[in-house]
This record gives structure tokens, C-alpha cells and sequence, in this order.
């Protein structure tokens, strides 16, 4: 039985680390949603002034900034899934180092795939978090109120 318990202590101490990776990725999913929040709230301005009536030059700038957001919009979306797929991933992780642990049954390579899985996921949510950014300073107008 002491054997067992040391085992467990020693699935305990690898699991650290991956919880870790949990804070950071929620921490990068809070950011995006931020972001997300600002994108929503941009788009409620730029309605407003769209069905309070602007000339046909403003109307037209107006529909395109609506349209770069809402791309912006689709990016962060779909980089925050990417990110709560990332930590999915790094749940079923610290699940399967417990579950080995438990059952005495190796899921060593499940494990691996795993958390390779939530890596690429995770380099997925950032490239396209870096992308809206990069959409974001390139529309020159995240600074008009």
C-alpha cells in the first residue's frame, strides 16, 4: 500500500504543472474576451450612428469598419474555443496521469497526445488572437471613440 501512496503523491507532483498551464490559459481566455467585449461594443457605435443617418461617404466607411469587425469578431470567437480546447485537453491530462495512477494502467501515450493536442490547439487560439490584433492596428480606428 505505501507503494500505491507513492505513486499518487508522485501522479499529484506531475499534475502541478499542468494546472499551472490552466491559469495561463485562462487568463488569455479572459484577455480575449475582453477584447470580444470591446469588438461588440464598437459595433453597437458604429449601428447607432449607421440608423441615425450619415452621408453616403460615411455610410460606406461605416459598413466597412462593420465588416472588419465583425471578421474580428469571428478571429477572437474562434481563438477562444481554440483556448477552451487547450485546457480541455490539459483537464483530461492531469484526469489521465491520475486515472494511470489509480487503475495501474498506462495511458502514457494518451497523455501525451493529449497534452501535444492542447499545445497545437493553444498555438491555434494564439495565431489567431495575434491575427485580430494585427486587424485591429491595421483598420486604424481602435483609438475613435
Amino acid at each position: 500500500m505505501p507503494n500505491h501512496l507513492a505513486d499518487l503523491s508522485h501522479a499529484i507532483q506531475l499534475a502541478v504543472a499542468p494546472v499551472f498551464l490552466l491559469t495561463g490559459i485562462a487568463t488569455l481566455i479572459n484577455a480575449m474576451n475582453v477584447r470580444l467585449g470591446r469588438i461588440v461594443d464598437r459595433r453597437r457605435v458604429v449601428n447607432k450612428r449607421v440608423q441615425e443617418g450619415l452621408a453616403d461617404d460615411g455610410r460606406k466607411a461605416a459598413e466597412l469598419e462593420l465588416s472588419m469587425l465583425k471578421r474580428r469578431g469571428q478571429l477572437i470567437y474562434t481563438a477562444i474555443f481554440c483556448e477552451v480546447l487547450s485546457a480541455l485537453l490539459v483537464c483530461l491530462v492531469v484526469a489521465g496521469a491520475f486515472l494511470g495512477t489509480l487503475v495501474r494502467f498506462d495511458l502514457a501515450i494518451t497523455v501525451a497526445v493529449s497534452f501535444v493536442a492542447a499545445m497545437l490547439s493553444m498555438i491555434c487560439g494564439l495565431g489567431l488572437f495575434l491575427r485580430e490584433v494585427y486587424l485591429a492596428v491595421r483598420a486604424h480606428t481602435h483609438w475613435e471613440p
